[in-house]
């Protein structure tokens, strides 16, 4: 009966995966904004399913999901800034939204301190030596994860009948999240950009000027869609007893007798 009831979670669970892959991939396919510094790139859509998936499935299940639609996506549609590592940033929204959902903050927080440290302080281009006043909105997610209003949106996520609750709650967890996800894509930017392709130290410096207003409007707005796409999924979903996150860090679909 345990090896039966094992078998059934990860056919539930492969199927989830399957159905969010699918969403993330076709969501790829449309561009949001363009990226500054990379032309004829774009940030799309799928960037908003991201933490959203996350928050569903879990860290692990997420980040499979994600990353499966995102390689899918990019052989469709290469619009993504880094090639076939594209679905990256997008991974590690989904993962940060999981553990926040799980109630990971001490790991969350200190997953998002190392990677800001790592993209601000990068060798010779880092944002801290061109021009600091870059990060002060990545520096408003720092103090989000260690302020009162984490707790508060898991808390309010887990009532997922109360829609203005539940909506703080996803905005919250999606705000952080995106924001991850936009510390690791910048990072990987100086990673694969620097020297080779870019290595004029002004046109970082200029980069930085650019996004400075830029990237926070970006991350508002993915805040805002995601907000309102994953508010009413979430709610109408728990009716029929899916377990956002999962018992865990998995998520599971139940029947409605079940969930009684």
């Amino acid at each position: 009966m345990e090896e039966e009831f094992n078998l059934k979670l990860s056919a539930n669970n492969l199927a989830l995966i399957c159905v969010f892959a699918s969403l993330y991939a076709i969501f790829s396919s449309v561009s949001l904004f363009p990226i500054i510094g990379a032309a004829g790139k774009f940030i799309t859509l799928a960037s908003v399913m991201a933490p959203i998936i996350g928050l569903m499935l879990g860290p692990y299940l997420g980040v499979v999901a994600v990353s499966l639609g995102g390689l899918i996506g990019w052989y469709l549609n290469p619009v993504g800034p880094f090639g076939f590592f594209s679905f990256v940033p997008g991974a590690a929204t989904a993962v940060f939204a999981g553990l926040l959902y799980n109630g990971k903050s001490a790991v969350s927080f200190s997953l998002y301190a190392m990677l800001l440290l790592a993209f601000i302080l990068y060798p010779v281009i880092g944002p801290l030596w061109l021009y600091p006043y870059f990060f002060w909105f990545q520096l408003i997610g720092l103090i989000v994860l260690v302020s009162p209003l984490r707790s508060k949106a898991r808390k309010s996520i887990h009532n997922p009948f109360h829609s203005f609750r539940l909506g703080f709650g996803v905005a919250i967890i999606a705000f952080t999240a995106t924001l991850f996800g936009q510390v690791a894509g910048s990072l990987m930017f100086e990673i694969m950009n620097w020297p080779l392709l870019i290595p004029e130290i002004e046109a970082w410096r200029l980069n930085w000027q650019a996004l400075t207003f830029t990237y926070p409007l970006e991350r508002v707005i993915i805040t805002l869609i995601a907000t309102v796409i994953g508010t009413p999924l979430i709610k109408a979903l728990g009716i029929y007893g899916f377990q956002i996150g999962g018992p865990k860090t998995d998520a599971t679909l139940r029947s409605k007798h079940q969930a009684d």
